[in-house]
């Protein structure tokens, strides 16, 4: 999984795709729903098919960090038919609105059961070095900005602590009688991204939003990784 990182450090390419993304965390033993490649329309429906539906299909390329934004993301596709208009519509959105965007194909996803939305990223400071943030997800991150930070590495205790410190934790407990997070997963979760940042010192920033949490387990449905050009490597 290494060849991943230095495949895209000999192309000059500072971002990862989705489908890199969670190999990489797959491989650390963080959970991602499975996301496969489909280079043309077929594959993609024959993807689709193997998953079984509903599925998610979003723009794979290294060049479009907002996929919503760029038209490349098609949610709750219930049958061949839909993928493959979905497909077609993906790619014309993309390259009317990013028309040098290099485009590697479309990734399948199984849409995954909802749960509870939060948010684990990192970014580097200059002086402190990597910081991880945690809080609640999805859009929501925007609006309330309901995040707590701690800088790498982050302890058990730290998870702890940083899942408590926002202000919707009452969410993650079971709000009127919603189904609570497994809080115990979730701090591991946190601790386990930590350790991946420490053993990866290349890459800048990260995002997994939204991961969603149940009541049993945790999985990342989004991933985005940014890795540091020659102009962010700093000697501390």
């Amino acid at each position: 999984m290494q060849d991943i990182l230095k495949q895209a450090t000999l192309e000059k390419r500072m971002q990862l795709t989705e489908i890199e993304a969670k190999d990489l965390l797959r491989n650390a033993g963080i959970p991602v729903v499975e996301t496969k490649l489909a280079r043309t329309k077929s594959e993609a429906v024959a993807l689709a098919k193997s998953m079984g539906f509903p599925v998610v299909l979003k723009i794979a390329s290294p060049d479009v960090i907002h996929k919503s934004d760029a038209g490349g993301v098609k949610l709750g596709l219930a049958n061949a038919s839909q993928v493959g208009r979905a497909y077609s519509e993906i790619l014309a959105a993309v390259r009317q609105k990013l028309p040098d965007a290099r485009i590697l194909g479309v990734s399948v996803q199984k849409m995954a059961r909802p749960g509870i939305e939060v948010i684990i990223g990192m970014s580097k400071d200059p002086q402190f070095g990597p910081v991880l943030m945690f809080g609640l997800g999805g859009i929501l991150v925007e609006v309330l900005k309901d995040v707590a930070f701690r800088i790498v590495p982050v302890t058990a205790r730290d998870a702890a602590e940083m899942i408590r410190e926002i202000k919707g934790y009452a969410l993650l407990q079971g709000y009127r009688g919603q189904e609570p997070a497994n809080i115990p997963t979730l701090e591991a979760l946190i601790v386990k991204v930590s350790d991946f940042i420490e053993q990866k010192p290349q890459i800048k920033e990260l995002d997994l939003n939204p991961v969603f949490a149940y009541k049993d387990s945790v999985i990342a449905v989004d991933a985005r990784i940014i890795l540091e050009g020659p102009a962010d490597r700093y000697e501390p």
